[in-house]
């Protein structure tokens, strides 16, 4: 029988323990760790011979402390040196969160973005907190974001249900951006309403002339459900994997389909990769799901 003094000690540790806990998903995942997913695929649609190495950037929401110009600029430097043939930025570059000391302009973040450097280039999509932190445009009903406008000063494209043909060593490829799912909030009053897109995926793939392959770029993963089979692969962000994710299953996910699209390689319905991405929404609060770099390789395995 455990005694009352080691039952105490047990308790006490247990208590240490979720302090510690506590404070590493604060101060130390969020902050300090950085890692790279690594996803070698060969989708059906994908045509032989076509080896393309993507890099992805999602959800980096800037702000201090919790996301700095150094640790962006410390972001960039991780993501040229890993040699993608193409960077795609999935959305949410903006705060969107209270518990910031300060939100960090966009035109810093972005200037420090325009640094990132690929032979095909760098091919980006909003987010929701890009449209829902631009008070004038969600006050309005439309405007293009102050978020898009930063990008595309330093010569980032934004795509909003359009789409480039680009090529790798004479093999033609599409890539495809889908328009926000979430871009405007309704209006006090009418609450009940849900949130309301500018996507449009016909229009976007509409753009596709040829029947070369598709990458679809669309922030959220919901959007997986109407993606034909025409596309290769949709990259998403978003989820954040939950922030919090133990043993591959996170307690809150903002999507409708719970945990099947919050993190990783999906391949049903067609194949998706969700960024855990690499800040934070709401609360400054990692656990088993450290901030990361997406790196995709098509059509071939990547050394180590």
């Amino acid at each position: 029988m455990i005694s009352r003094r080691h039952f105490l000690r047990f308790v006490a540790s247990l208590g240490a323990f979720g302090a510690a806990t506590t404070a590493y998903g604060f101060g130390g995942e969020p902050l300090l760790r950085l890692q790279v997913a690594r996803y070698d695929i060969d989708p059906s649609q994908w045509p032989k011979g076509l080896r393309l190495r993507i890099a992805a950037i999602a959800d980096l929401h800037a702000c201090d402390p919790w996301m700095s110009l150094e640790r962006i600029q410390s972001i960039v430097a991780r993501t040229n040196a890993l040699q993608a043939d193409i960077i795609v930025l999935l959305g949410d570059y903006v705060t969107g969160m209270r518990l910031a000391m300060r939100d960090i302009p966009a035109a810093e973040w972005a200037s420090l973005l325009g640094g990132l450097k690929a032979p095909l280039g760098v091919h980006a999509v909003l987010g929701n907190h890009d449209w829902w932190e631009d008070r004038t445009v969600q006050r309005e009903g439309k405007g293009v974001p102050f978020a898009r406008r930063a990008l595309e000063r330093v010569g980032i494209p934004v795509y909003e249900n359009d789409a480039v043909r680009l090529s790798k060593d004479g093999h033609p490829f599409w890539i495809a951006g889908l328009g926000d799912q979430l871009a405007y909030l309704p209006a006090r009053r009418f609450r009940s309403v849900p949130r309301i897109g500018v996507d449009d995926l016909a229009a976007a793939l509409g753009q596709v002339t040829d029947d070369a392959p598709v990458i679809l770029l669309a922030h959220e993963p919901d959007v997986i459900m109407r993606v034909p089979k025409r596309v290769s692969l949709t990259l998403s962000g978003h989820t954040h994997g939950g922030q919090v994710r133990l043993f591959g299953w996170a307690p809150v996910v903002p999507s409708r389909y719970g945990n099947r699209f919050a993190y990783g390689y999906v391949r049903e319905p067609s194949d998706l990769v969700v960024s855990g991405g690499l800040g934070c929404s709401i609360m400054p609060f990692r656990l088993g799901m450290p901030p990361e770099i997406v790196l995709v390789t098509l059509g071939g395995q990547v050394a180590a």
